[in-house]
Protein backbone atom coordinates (compact mmCIF):
# COMPACT_ATOMS: atom_id res chain seq x y z
CA UNK A 1 0.00 0.00 0.00
CA UNK A 2 1.26 3.38 -1.16
CA UNK A 3 1.63 6.19 1.22
CA UNK A 4 1.07 8.63 -1.82
CA UNK A 5 4.89 9.80 -1.35
CA UNK A 6 5.40 8.22 -4.89
CA UNK A 7 2.79 10.67 -6.26
CA UNK A 8 4.60 13.86 -5.76
CA UNK A 9 5.72 16.23 -8.45
CA UNK A 10 9.31 16.63 -7.84
CA UNK A 11 10.02 20.35 -9.57
CA UNK A 12 12.29 20.53 -12.20
CA UNK A 13 15.86 21.41 -11.43
CA UNK A 14 17.68 23.23 -14.61
CA UNK A 15 21.33 23.27 -14.71
CA UNK A 16 23.00 26.60 -14.34
CA UNK A 17 23.68 28.43 -17.28
CA UNK A 18 27.64 28.24 -17.35
CA UNK A 19 30.44 30.01 -19.34
CA UNK A 20 31.06 27.51 -21.86
CA UNK A 21 27.03 27.71 -23.28
CA UNK A 22 27.49 31.30 -23.33
CA UNK A 23 30.75 30.87 -25.59
CA UNK A 24 29.39 27.83 -27.96
CA UNK A 25 26.46 29.94 -28.39
CA UNK A 26 27.96 33.00 -29.61
CA UNK A 27 30.70 30.86 -31.03
CA UNK A 28 33.56 32.44 -29.57
CA UNK A 29 35.97 30.41 -26.91
CA UNK A 30 35.44 30.36 -23.43
CA UNK A 31 38.55 32.86 -22.70
CA UNK A 32 37.01 35.28 -25.51
CA UNK A 33 33.47 35.06 -23.49
CA UNK A 34 34.75 35.44 -20.56
CA UNK A 35 36.97 39.02 -21.42
CA UNK A 36 33.84 39.84 -23.16
CA UNK A 37 31.30 39.60 -20.05
CA UNK A 38 34.62 41.17 -17.46
CA UNK A 39 34.80 44.26 -19.85
CA UNK A 40 38.83 42.95 -20.77
CA UNK A 41 40.34 42.11 -23.20
CA UNK A 42 40.71 43.53 -27.12
CA UNK A 43 38.12 42.89 -29.39
CA UNK A 44 35.81 44.47 -31.97
CA UNK A 45 32.53 45.92 -30.14
CA UNK A 46 30.54 44.24 -32.19
CA UNK A 47 31.69 40.90 -30.65
CA UNK A 48 31.51 42.20 -26.90
CA UNK A 49 28.19 43.14 -27.79
CA UNK A 50 27.05 40.00 -29.42
CA UNK A 51 28.47 38.07 -26.84
CA UNK A 52 26.38 40.08 -23.61
CA UNK A 53 23.90 39.96 -25.48
CA UNK A 54 23.55 36.14 -25.49
CA UNK A 55 24.53 35.89 -21.67
CA UNK A 56 21.67 38.09 -21.22
CA UNK A 57 19.32 35.91 -23.43
CA UNK A 58 20.35 32.67 -21.97
CA UNK A 59 19.85 33.85 -18.30
CA UNK A 60 23.93 33.61 -17.34
CA UNK A 61 24.86 34.66 -13.73
CA UNK A 62 28.61 35.02 -13.33
CA UNK A 63 30.18 32.52 -10.39
CA UNK A 64 30.46 35.16 -7.51
CA UNK A 65 33.02 33.42 -5.37
CA UNK A 66 34.73 32.86 -8.95
CA UNK A 67 34.52 36.64 -9.75
CA UNK A 68 35.89 37.39 -6.11
CA UNK A 69 39.03 35.23 -6.50
CA UNK A 70 39.59 36.41 -9.52
CA UNK A 71 39.75 40.14 -8.71
CA UNK A 72 40.80 39.53 -4.98
CA UNK A 73 37.71 41.53 -3.71
CA UNK A 74 34.58 40.19 -1.84
CA UNK A 75 32.14 42.88 -3.71
CA UNK A 76 30.56 43.52 -0.54
CA UNK A 77 31.05 46.76 2.07
CA UNK A 78 29.95 46.20 5.92
CA UNK A 79 27.94 49.50 6.98
CA UNK A 80 28.29 49.91 10.94
CA UNK A 81 25.95 52.05 12.85
CA UNK A 82 24.75 52.22 16.64
CA UNK A 83 21.50 54.29 15.16
CA UNK A 84 18.91 51.81 16.48
CA UNK A 85 15.91 53.09 15.42
CA UNK A 86 17.46 54.05 11.74
CA UNK A 87 16.40 57.52 11.72
CA UNK A 88 19.89 58.57 10.51
CA UNK A 89 21.36 55.23 9.44
CA UNK A 90 18.44 54.60 7.03
CA UNK A 91 18.76 57.57 4.33
CA UNK A 92 22.67 57.10 4.57
CA UNK A 93 22.28 53.43 3.98
CA UNK A 94 19.77 54.27 1.44
CA UNK A 95 22.76 56.37 -0.45
CA UNK A 96 25.36 53.73 -0.05
CA UNK A 97 23.00 51.58 -1.73
CA UNK A 98 22.42 53.44 -4.30
CA UNK A 99 26.24 53.72 -4.73
CA UNK A 100 27.05 50.58 -4.56
CA UNK A 101 24.85 48.59 -6.37
CA UNK A 102 25.56 50.10 -9.58
CA UNK A 103 28.86 48.86 -9.54
CA UNK A 104 27.92 45.33 -8.76
CA UNK A 105 28.82 45.83 -4.71
CA UNK A 106 26.40 44.64 -1.93
CA UNK A 107 25.84 46.39 1.91
CA UNK A 108 26.38 44.45 5.02
CA UNK A 109 24.19 46.26 7.64
CA UNK A 110 25.35 46.02 11.49
CA UNK A 111 23.94 47.41 14.25
CA UNK A 112 25.99 47.94 17.04
CA UNK A 113 24.44 49.95 19.29
CA UNK A 114 26.30 51.30 21.94
CA UNK A 115 28.25 48.26 22.85
CA UNK A 116 31.57 47.69 22.40
CA UNK A 117 32.15 44.18 22.62
CA UNK A 118 28.94 43.83 20.06
CA UNK A 119 30.13 46.26 17.79
CA UNK A 120 34.27 43.92 17.93
CA UNK A 121 31.99 41.01 16.87
CA UNK A 122 30.62 42.51 13.98
CA UNK A 123 33.73 44.32 13.02
CA UNK A 124 35.77 41.05 13.21
CA UNK A 125 32.80 38.68 11.44
CA UNK A 126 33.06 41.87 8.17
CA UNK A 127 36.57 40.91 8.26
CA UNK A 128 36.49 37.37 8.33
CA UNK A 129 33.47 37.88 4.90
CA UNK A 130 36.58 40.25 3.54
CA UNK A 131 34.61 43.14 3.19
CA UNK A 132 35.90 45.32 0.65
CA UNK A 133 35.86 48.32 2.88
CA UNK A 134 33.79 49.55 6.08
CA UNK A 135 31.29 52.51 6.45
CA UNK A 136 30.77 53.58 10.00
CA UNK A 137 27.51 55.72 10.57
CA UNK A 138 25.95 56.96 13.91
CA UNK A 139 22.96 59.03 15.49
CA UNK A 140 25.00 62.15 15.87
CA UNK A 141 28.28 63.68 14.88
CA UNK A 142 30.19 64.38 18.33
CA UNK A 143 30.33 60.85 19.24
CA UNK A 144 32.31 57.78 17.92
CA UNK A 145 31.30 54.67 16.92
CA UNK A 146 31.93 52.02 20.26
CA UNK A 147 34.81 50.08 18.53
CA UNK A 148 38.27 51.33 16.78
CA UNK A 149 38.17 51.00 13.05
CA UNK A 150 41.70 52.26 12.79
CA UNK A 151 44.58 49.45 11.10
CA UNK A 152 41.87 46.99 10.03
CA UNK A 153 44.04 47.08 6.56
CA UNK A 154 41.00 48.15 4.95
CA UNK A 155 39.26 51.52 3.80
CA UNK A 156 37.11 52.98 5.92
CA UNK A 157 34.78 56.15 5.62
CA UNK A 158 32.84 57.83 8.00
CA UNK A 159 28.94 59.22 7.30
CA UNK A 160 27.20 61.08 9.82
CA UNK A 161 29.55 60.19 12.72
CA UNK A 162 32.53 61.41 14.40
CA UNK A 163 35.75 60.14 12.78
CA UNK A 164 39.18 59.11 13.67
CA UNK A 165 42.05 61.92 13.03
CA UNK A 166 43.35 61.86 9.05
CA UNK A 167 40.32 59.67 8.31
CA UNK A 168 37.58 60.76 5.52
CA UNK A 169 34.28 61.38 6.82
CA UNK A 170 31.19 63.19 5.45
CA UNK A 171 28.97 65.28 7.92
CA UNK A 172 25.83 67.49 7.04
CA UNK A 173 26.91 71.56 7.40
CA UNK A 174 24.51 72.31 10.57
CA UNK A 175 25.78 75.48 10.29
CA UNK A 176 24.53 76.28 6.47
CA UNK A 177 21.31 74.61 7.15
CA UNK A 178 20.57 77.25 10.16
CA UNK A 179 21.51 79.64 8.18
CA UNK A 180 18.90 78.80 5.38
CA UNK A 181 16.38 79.02 8.12
CA UNK A 182 16.66 82.36 9.53
CA UNK A 183 17.50 83.83 6.26
CA UNK A 184 14.04 82.63 4.76
CA UNK A 185 12.18 84.21 8.06
CA UNK A 186 14.48 87.10 6.95
CA UNK A 187 13.01 87.26 3.59
CA UNK A 188 9.83 87.09 4.40
CA UNK A 189 10.05 90.21 6.88
CA UNK A 190 10.08 88.06 10.40
CA UNK A 191 11.61 90.48 12.77
CA UNK A 192 11.45 88.49 16.23
CA UNK A 193 13.18 85.47 15.44
CA UNK A 194 13.58 83.03 18.25
CA UNK A 195 15.31 79.53 18.10
CA UNK A 196 14.21 76.46 20.03
CA UNK A 197 17.10 74.31 20.25
CA UNK A 198 18.14 70.70 21.73
CA UNK A 199 19.96 69.83 24.58
CA UNK A 200 23.28 72.13 24.81
CA UNK A 201 25.21 68.74 25.11
CA UNK A 202 25.45 68.29 21.40
CA UNK A 203 28.19 70.04 19.41
CA UNK A 204 25.20 70.54 16.52
CA UNK A 205 22.85 72.88 18.56
CA UNK A 206 25.48 74.99 19.08
CA UNK A 207 26.64 74.98 16.02
CA UNK A 208 23.50 75.61 14.67
CA UNK A 209 22.63 78.79 17.69
CA UNK A 210 25.98 80.68 16.52
CA UNK A 211 24.86 80.37 12.60
CA UNK A 212 21.16 81.75 13.90
CA UNK A 213 22.87 84.33 16.07
CA UNK A 214 24.89 85.74 12.86
CA UNK A 215 22.19 85.72 10.56
CA UNK A 216 19.92 88.45 13.20
CA UNK A 217 23.16 90.44 13.71
CA UNK A 218 23.88 90.75 10.14
CA UNK A 219 20.39 91.66 9.68
CA UNK A 220 20.15 94.21 12.77
CA UNK A 221 17.04 92.00 14.24
CA UNK A 222 16.29 92.22 17.62
CA UNK A 223 18.96 90.27 20.30
CA UNK A 224 19.16 86.69 20.00
CA UNK A 225 17.27 84.15 21.95
CA UNK A 226 18.26 80.57 22.37
CA UNK A 227 16.25 77.86 24.68
CA UNK A 228 17.68 75.02 24.82
CA UNK A 229 16.21 71.59 25.69
CA UNK A 230 15.00 67.86 25.12
CA UNK A 231 14.59 66.48 21.50
CA UNK A 232 10.79 66.61 22.36
CA UNK A 233 7.51 67.61 21.34
CA UNK A 234 7.29 67.86 25.31
CA UNK A 235 9.66 70.54 24.99
CA UNK A 236 8.38 72.58 22.28
CA UNK A 237 5.07 72.92 24.51
CA UNK A 238 7.27 74.45 27.25
CA UNK A 239 9.01 76.49 25.20
CA UNK A 240 5.75 78.51 23.78
CA UNK A 241 4.56 78.53 27.34
CA UNK A 242 7.57 80.40 28.59
CA UNK A 243 7.91 82.70 25.09
CA UNK A 244 3.89 83.51 25.16
CA UNK A 245 2.88 83.47 28.96
CA UNK A 246 6.42 86.31 29.55
CA UNK A 247 5.53 90.00 29.49
CA UNK A 248 6.47 92.06 26.31
CA UNK A 249 7.03 91.32 23.11
CA UNK A 250 6.15 88.01 21.05
CA UNK A 251 7.58 86.23 18.40
CA UNK A 252 6.45 86.11 15.39
CA UNK A 253 9.11 83.12 13.68
CA UNK A 254 10.03 80.18 15.57
CA UNK A 255 13.24 78.30 13.89
CA UNK A 256 13.34 74.53 15.81
CA UNK A 257 16.45 72.14 17.09
CA UNK A 258 14.47 69.49 14.97
CA UNK A 259 10.87 68.19 13.84
CA UNK A 260 9.31 67.09 16.90
CA UNK A 261 10.11 70.08 18.77
CA UNK A 262 8.84 72.04 15.54
CA UNK A 263 5.51 70.23 15.80
CA UNK A 264 5.25 70.83 19.74
CA UNK A 265 5.83 74.00 18.77
CA UNK A 266 2.85 74.42 16.68
CA UNK A 267 0.29 72.52 18.46
CA UNK A 268 1.07 74.52 21.21
CA UNK A 269 0.32 77.76 19.06
CA UNK A 270 -2.86 76.18 17.73
CA UNK A 271 -4.14 75.49 21.23
CA UNK A 272 -3.36 78.95 22.03
CA UNK A 273 -5.73 80.52 18.88
CA UNK A 274 -2.52 81.22 17.27
CA UNK A 275 -2.56 81.03 13.44
CA UNK A 276 0.45 79.07 11.61
CA UNK A 277 2.20 80.83 9.61
CA UNK A 278 0.34 84.27 9.83
CA UNK A 279 1.02 84.76 13.52
CA UNK A 280 4.17 83.04 14.25
CA UNK A 281 5.92 81.29 11.31
CA UNK A 282 7.61 77.77 12.35
CA UNK A 283 10.51 76.02 10.74
CA UNK A 284 11.82 72.50 11.81
CA UNK A 285 15.43 70.42 11.43
CA UNK A 286 15.79 67.17 9.64
CA UNK A 287 13.31 67.13 7.22
CA UNK A 288 11.56 63.80 9.26
CA UNK A 289 9.30 62.62 6.69
CA UNK A 290 6.42 60.86 9.30
CA UNK A 291 6.60 64.06 11.25
CA UNK A 292 7.34 67.00 9.02
CA UNK A 293 4.26 65.99 6.30
CA UNK A 294 1.70 65.14 9.04
CA UNK A 295 2.07 68.37 11.19
CA UNK A 296 -0.63 71.16 10.38
CA UNK A 297 0.27 73.00 8.49
CA UNK A 298 2.75 70.94 7.07
CA UNK A 299 6.16 71.92 8.37
CA UNK A 300 8.70 73.74 6.63
CA UNK A 301 12.10 72.65 7.77
CA UNK A 302 15.54 72.05 6.77
CA UNK A 303 17.06 68.73 4.86
CA UNK A 304 20.54 67.47 6.07
CA UNK A 305 20.40 65.52 2.47
CA UNK A 306 21.80 62.05 4.35
CA UNK A 307 20.81 60.01 0.81
CA UNK A 308 23.15 62.34 -1.16
CA UNK A 309 25.76 62.27 2.12
CA UNK A 310 25.76 58.44 1.82
CA UNK A 311 26.18 58.26 -1.95
CA UNK A 312 29.03 60.34 -1.87
CA UNK A 313 30.35 57.93 1.34
CA UNK A 314 29.82 55.12 -0.91
CA UNK A 315 31.01 56.42 -4.36
CA UNK A 316 34.40 57.49 -2.44
CA UNK A 317 35.13 53.99 -0.95
CA UNK A 318 34.65 52.66 -4.33
CA UNK A 319 37.40 54.98 -5.20
CA UNK A 320 39.79 53.70 -2.54
CA UNK A 321 38.92 50.01 -2.82
CA UNK A 322 39.82 50.69 -6.88
CA UNK A 323 43.45 52.21 -5.25
CA UNK A 324 42.58 55.51 -5.90
CA UNK A 325 44.07 58.33 -3.70
CA UNK A 326 41.48 60.04 -1.68
CA UNK A 327 42.79 63.24 0.47
CA UNK A 328 41.75 62.92 4.02
CA UNK A 329 39.88 64.82 5.84
CA UNK A 330 36.40 65.77 6.78
CA UNK A 331 33.81 67.04 3.98
CA UNK A 332 30.89 68.74 4.75
CA UNK A 333 27.78 68.59 2.49
CA UNK A 334 25.40 71.41 2.33
CA UNK A 335 21.43 71.28 3.65
CA UNK A 336 18.66 72.25 1.28
CA UNK A 337 15.08 73.96 3.08
CA UNK A 338 12.07 72.07 2.54
CA UNK A 339 8.98 74.78 2.17
CA UNK A 340 6.06 73.69 3.19
CA UNK A 341 2.74 75.49 4.59
CA UNK A 342 4.34 76.18 8.55
CA UNK A 343 6.07 79.68 7.05
CA UNK A 344 5.58 80.22 3.44
CA UNK A 345 7.36 81.37 1.05
CA UNK A 346 9.34 84.96 0.09
CA UNK A 347 8.00 87.13 -1.75
CA UNK A 348 8.85 86.84 -5.83
CA UNK A 349 9.69 83.36 -4.92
Amino acid sequence: MSDGSDNVIQPARRRPVTLRDVAETARVSVATASKALNDQGRMTAETRTRIRAVALQLGFRPNSLAQSLLRRRSFTVGLLTNDSYGRFSLPVMAGVSEALLDNGVSVFLCNVEDDPRLGQLHVDAMLDKRVDGIIASGKRLDRHLPVDLSNLGIPVIYAFTEPDPNSIAFVSDDEGGARLAVEHFVALGRKRIVHVAGPETFAVVHQRADAYRAVLAENGLTPPRVMMGPWSEGWGHQAVAELFDAPGEKPDAVFCGNDQIARGVVDALRERGLRVPEDVGVIGFDNWEIVAAATRPPLTTVDMNLTALGREAGLTLLSLVDGKPVEPGLRKLPCRLVVRQSCGRPPGD
